[in-house]
Parts: structure tokens; C-alpha cells; sequence
């Protein structure tokens, strides 16, 4: 008989053969049922997936219309043939382009004039041929405009091959460089460049120095970063002055600048790492401006000579604030733009550095995202910014930093007549169990009644401190058309409410951010938002590790779920140091050696903690060449779920096996991803068109 229901009596779920291995730490033994699917080698594996992906084609066959129109409904809304606007460097003015039919974006510039003639740079549509997948990591032309240095990843596993271009003749570099990170910065000689490796565990960790047209086997090592909890970044500041190497990880960083004028010189230190303190720099003049939270939760804005760095000569120019998260600092010429987040919201500021003389840039809508655009040139008095918001697309704004004048460069287009006064943007506030106010934000079509008998699609994450922005999607314009309400629980463990907001949610304050997520939930069906059986959620990575928290928790007030490539067997993973990133996971949950913090993980690790009970209906999915969260997490995950879950719900595991942890790259196969998972929240939901 079929465990789930409403199938054909012939589609049978696939049952992972269950081969115990035992798991020790400190004293405790864990028996893993389902270890040996991280054998990727394992032809049964392989098969194992492919079966699993058969079966979910199968049970979604019946809704295929559906997915179908769900797919040509959002690509009607994408004006396909687009540009992006043009970002001015001294006198070039560069963008992308897309054209209908293609995948990919056609990266381009014009010398001199906006009415002058386009070069294309890069066409990523013919570096894509022959590719199921290809990302695009870095792409930096050479100071004086004649080299394009670009990384390409053709699997997802986010391991890129960097290439070099010759603008003028439009011939590649012999030399080609593998295992790159998207991190990579040219010196001013045009000749030089800096970038980064990565190891065995996707980490990048050691700064390498290349001279055009010299064998790679050349490079020479200028770094290389032991911790395997630190990561490794290089950059160039706008002023073109500095190159700077970050070292760092999530709770602790160290910077090293050389002049950018001077390759062959040596990277110096600005203030040596000291566990727990976190700074960044920006340089302007002859100071280093420096966003740190040493005795500042919230951090602060300090600055000191570039000739004398060590901390005893930092002067303070913005202090802490208990109510403000200073976010960053962006330095141009003759204004310093403040970057903070303020009652839940990003705002900014405005500084002249001449008079001392501030503004701030403000917005109307209750909830919203801004974010600083391509801004690469340092003397300018215009600011470029993106805002968005639940109802307002993607828009480009150029901000005169002298008259404080905002000029709207492009409001992204949406096909079809979207009429934004259709729709309704709010500002919520939950109460979590221990009393603190949980903002949500929320979108609907205007009309709906507060009746519980909306459908409800609620999204989360809530990890490493990343506020989840609130921004306009096209393609959510077909779940709210269809009457639902669609929001966003900012619960701890993000940024949102400051720095305490994400402290209370890591470690062994972990809980709290499930517990948040539920209170949300709660909250919206209490309000007459929704009401239980009418509620799908979905969360991805970090997110997904929170759909399964709150499926084991609370699997009656959710009717369906979605997790994508959901970091679920989070002990078993961090403990192995093999794997990519698991020693800087350590930063986020602690660390499993120490048994207070590997009990309080084990408490709520959702494959450890999946029991005989009822379970929501429920769609997983996973990358074959996932470096982040290796596939075998969702697999591992669903075959326990098999295993033990005592309802007829249904339960999917869709792997994509030619992809990593973003899933598909184009975009044509991204819509279809997208169209799948709303067709399977609309089918279980019970939703008839």
C-alpha cells in the first residue's frame, strides 16, 4: 500500500536500504542508518537519487499544466531583451544586456559617450555551450580599461577557472588558473593581479600574486591561512590607493593593505585579529576609516593616519549606539556615505567632509530594501543606490550627495500591467514566547478579508547575522494573484533589530530562532491572516535547517513545506572537518567538540531529531555538486523521513544534478525550478485554479 496518498497504486516512494553506522562523541553513540549515501562513487547512490527524482516526476505529473502556466505566467512578466543601466569608470561606461532567448547576460561597455559604440566584453550565453551550468565569479577589467579578468564554474561547486582577456584584440591569455574563489583585485601596473585559492574543503585560503603572460606555476604565494575557520578575500579600495586583504570569519577578522602603486611591496597588518572583534576599512586621504565592534555590539566608526594603524591611534568618529546597527561606511571624495539599520530597516547617510553637514535618505513604504549600487568612481558627488520594496520593483537611483536630489535611472520593468496599487505592504509585529517583538513583513492583494481563509506562504532564515530583505519578486505576483498572503519572518538570528539580534539567535541561543518562526506563524493565524491547514513555508540552506527545526517541533501548524538544500544533518556535518566549511561553522553553532554545545545541537539538529509522528506535506531538494551543503543532507534527511513519519502526506526529494547550492544558472531553468515549487504549495494546499 502507498505511505503516501493520493497517487497512482503503481508510483511507489524509493526506500533507501538502511546500513547502520555508528557515530561516537563524547561518550554518545548515534546510529546513522543512512551515512553510506555520501558516497557519491556508489553507483546505488547515484541510482538512489535518479529514483528519487522519478518519483517526484511522477507524483507532480498531474499538476503538469499547472507548472507549465505557472512558468509562461512569470517569463510574460520578464522583459526579456533588457539593459542594465550603465556604471560610468573615467571614460568608460560599462553594463549588461540580456536578449530574448538567452539565458544569460552579454556583458558591455561604450568608451566616451552613452551614444558611442558597444563592445562586448563577455557573452556568458557562449561560455555557457556545451554547459548544463555556468556561473560567472569575478570580473575585473584592468585599471587602465585593456584586460578583462573573469572565473567561470561550470558545476555548480563553486570551484572557478580564471581567465584572462585582451580588450583590444579580444584574444584570451594563454594561462588559465583553476580552484579560484570569486575574489580577485589588479594592481595599477595593469600587469599584476591578486587572487585566491581555495583548498580541498572550498575554502579559500591562500592570496597568490600573477604577472600576466608568466606560467601560472610562477604565482607567488603571499598568504596562505592556516585556521581552517577563517576565510580569505582580497579587494581594492575605490580610491584606487590600497589593495586589502581580509582574513576572517564570522566572529573575528584581520586586514592587511599595500599600496596598489607598489606590487612587489609587502602586505602590512592595520590591527592584528583578536578573537571576537570584527573591523572593515575604507580608505579616504590619508586615513583609514575603520567600522569595528570592539566594545561596540552595534559597532562603530573610528579612523586613523594610514601611516600609524595600531589601535592606540584610532580616533572615534561615529560612537556606539545601543539602538543603531552601524552597518558600513562607504568613502567618495568629498562625502562619506553611512550605511545603518535603524527600528529594523537599512537607512543611510549622507556626509559632506567638508562642512560636517548630514543628510538622510529615507524612504516611505513600511517595509523595504536599499543597498549601495555600482559605485566605482571616487571623485563624484553622485551617490548610485538600488531600493525595492513587497510592491515596488527593482529600481536604480542616482543621489546627488551636494543637493541631496534623488534621480530614478530605471525602474525595473514588469510586463503584463502591473498596477502597484493593487497591492498592500505591512510592518508586523509577533510576540515570542519570551516576550520579544518578531517583526514580519507582509504583502497581499488588496481586497482580502482578515477572515482565516486566506493561504499563507511564509519565508525564513535567520543565521549568520543576514538580514532577509524585504523586496519585490515578479514571479510572486502568481501566488498573490491567487489570494495569497505572502511574508517574511525577520526572527532572530538575523540582523535585523542590530548585532543582539543575531547573537540571541546563535549558539546556545539557537532555539530562539525557531521558536521565533513559530510565534510568527501563530501570530498571523491569531490576527485572521490565515489559519492552520492554509499555511506553506519554505526556507533554504540555514533556511531549510529552520523548516526542519519547526517540523519536528510544531508539524501540526503547517500543511506544507519547502526546503531547499537545507542544512539538516548539521552535527554530523560539523563535526567532520573534512568537509567544505564545517571548522567555520563552528563560529555559528559551536563547536561539537565542546559536549555542552554538541548536546544542545543534537537537541535540535533536525535529522537527529526526526520521530514517529505526523509530518507535513513536504518538498526537499538538493545539488548533486553542492560545496555548501552536500546533497547527501536532503537525501539523508528524506530517507529518514520515509522511514519514520507515520501520514499519508507527501513527501518529495528532487536533486538537481548538474547544479550546486544555487541551483540552476540560467534563468529560463530557474523559472521552471521556481514554477515547481509554487505548483506543488498550490497542489497540497488544495487549490484549485
Amino acid at each position: 500500500m502507498n505511505k503516501d496518498s493520493h497517487l497512482p497504486i503503481n508510483v511507489v516512494p524509493p526506500v533507501a536500504e538502511k546500513k547502520p553506522q555508528h557515530l561516537e562523541l563524547h561518550g554518545d553513540t548515534r546510529v546513522d542508518n543512512y551515512f553510506w549515501l555520501r558516497e557519491v562513487e556508489n553507483p546505488q547512490v547515484i541510482a538512489y537519487l535518479e529514483a528519487e527524482n522519478a518519483y517526484t516526476e511522477s507524483v507532480m505529473q498531474h499538476r503538469l499544466s499547472l507548472q507549465t502556466k505557472l512558468y509562461e505566467e512569470m517569463l510574460s512578466r520578464i522583459k526579456e531583451t533588457d539593459l542594465s543601466v550603465p556604471s560610468r569608470k573615467d571614460d568608460y561606461y560599462y553594463y549588461s544586456r540580456t536578449e530574448e532567448g538567452k539565458a544569460y547576460p552579454i556583458y558591455c561597455r561604450k568608451k566616451g559617450s552613452l551614444d558611442a559604440a558597444e563592445e562586448v566584453l563577455l557573452d556568458q550565453n557562449e561560455l555557457a555551450k556545451g554547459h548544463d551550468f555556468c556561473d560567472l565569479g569575478v570580473f575585473e577589467v584592468s585599471a587602465n580599461h585593456q584586460i578583462l579578468a573573469y572565473s567561470i564554474d561550470t558545476s555548480g561547486a563553486e570551484r572557478y577557472t580564471l581567465y584572462f582577456l585582451d580588450l583590444s584584440s579580444h584574444t584570451l591569455y594563454p594561462e588559465t588558473i583553476e580552484d579560484t574563489y570569486f575574489s580577485l583585485a589588479w594592481a595599477n601596473d595593469n600587469q599584476t593581479v591578486f587572487y585566491t585559492k581555495i583548498d580541498d574543503a572550498n575554502r579559500p585560503f591562500q592570496l597568490l600574486k600573477h604577472t600576466l603572460g608568466t606560467v601560472v606555476t610562477e604565482d607567488v604565494l603571499i598568504f596562505e591561512e592556516p585556521d581552517d575557520t577563517y576565510h580569505l578575500y582580497i579587494d581594492i579600495t575605490r580610491s584606487q590607493a590600497y589593495l586589502l586583504m581580509t582574513v576572517g570569519g564570522s566572529i573575528t577578522s584581520e586586514i592587511h593593505y599595500l599600496d596598489a602603486n607598489n606590487p612587489q611591496g609587502s602586505f602590512q597588518v592595520i590591527s592584528p585579529r583578536t578573537t571576537g572583534v570584527l573591523y572593515d576599512v575604507e580608505h579616504h586621504s590619508d586615513y583609514f576609516y575603520i567600522v569595528t565592534n570592539e566594545e561596540a555590539i552595534n559597532f562603530k566608526l573610528m579612523k586613523t593616519h594610514v601611516t600609524a594603524t595600531g589601535k592606540e591611534n584610532w580616533q572615534t568618529v561615529i560612537p556606539h549606539r545601543e539602538d543603531v546597527r552601524l552597518a558600513g561606511v562607504s568613502a567618495f571624495a568629498n562625502h562619506l556615505v553611512i550605511y545603518e539599520r535603524k527600528g529594523g530597516l537599512p537607512v543611510g547617510r549622507v556626509q559632506n567632509l567638508s562642512t560636517g553637514d548630514e543628510k538622510e535618505i529615507t524612504f516611505p513604504e513600511p517595509t523595504y530594501s536599499f543597498y549601495e549600487g555600482s559605485n566605482p568612481e571616487f571623485n563624484t558627488n553622485t551617490l548610485r543606490f538600488h531600493y525595492t520594496s513587497l510592491i515596488t520593483p527593482p529600481s536604480v537611483f542616482d543621489y546627488d550627495m551636494n543637493t541631496y536630489e534623488r534621480e530614478l535611472k530605471k525602474e525595473t520593468e514588469v510586463l503584463g500591467g502591473y498596477d502597484r496599487s493593487q497591492y498592500q505592504s505591512e510592518w508586523l509585529m509577533a510576540t515570542a514566547n519570551d516576550g520579544t517583538k518578531v517583526p514580519i513583513s507582509i504583502v497581499y492583494k488588496k481586497g482580502i478579508k482578515k477572515d482565516g481563509s486566506n493561504p499563507l506562504f511564509m519565508l525564513g532564515y535567520g543565521s549568520y547575522g543576514a538580514s532577509y530583505p524585504a523586496s519585490f519578486s515578479a514571479n510572486r505576483l502568481s501566488l498573490l494573484d491567487r489570494g495569497f498572503v505572502f511574508a517574511i519572518a525577520h526572527i532572530r538570528g538575523g540582523e535585523e533589530m542590530g548585532r543582539l539580534w543575531y547573537e540571541n539567535g546563535k549558539f546556545l541561543h539557537k532555539k530562539n530562532t525557531f521558536t521565533d518562526f513559530i510565534a510568527c506563524t501563530e501570530y498571523l493565524i491569531s490576527e485572521g491572516w490565515t489559519a492552520k491547514d492554509k499555511i506553506a513555508i519554505s526556507g533554504g540552506s540555514a533556511g531549510g535547517l529552520l523548516m526542519g527545526a519547526v517540523v519536528n517541533m510544531r508539524p501540526e501548524l503547517f500543511k506544507v513545506v519547502v526546503a531547499n538544500v537545507p542544512f539538516v544533518d548539521v552535527l554530523t556535518t560539523i563535526i567532520d572537518t573534512s568537509l567544505p566549511l564545517s571548522a567555520m561553522e563552528w563560529e555559528e553553532w559551536g563547536n561539537p567538540n565542546d559536549k555542552v554545545y554538541y548536546d544542545y545541537i543534537k537537541s535540535y539538529s533536525p535529522y537527529d531529531n526526526v520521530e514517529a509522528k505526523n509530518y507535513p506535506d513536504m518538498l526537499i531538494t538538493g545539488g548533486l555538486n553542492d560545496s555548501r551543503v552536500k546533497y547527501w543532507e536532503p537525501a539523508k534527511w528524506t530517507a529518514k523521513l520515509r522511514e519514520m513519519k507515520t501520514d499519508n502526506n507527501i513527501l518529495l526529494l528532487k536533486t538537481n544534478m548538474g547544479a550546486g547550492h544555487s541551483g540552476a544558472s540560467g534563468r529560463y531553468e530557474s523559472l521552471k525550478e521556481l514554477a515547481f515549487e509554487y505548483t506543488f504549495v498550490i497542489d497540497r494546499l488544495g487549490l484549485e485554479e
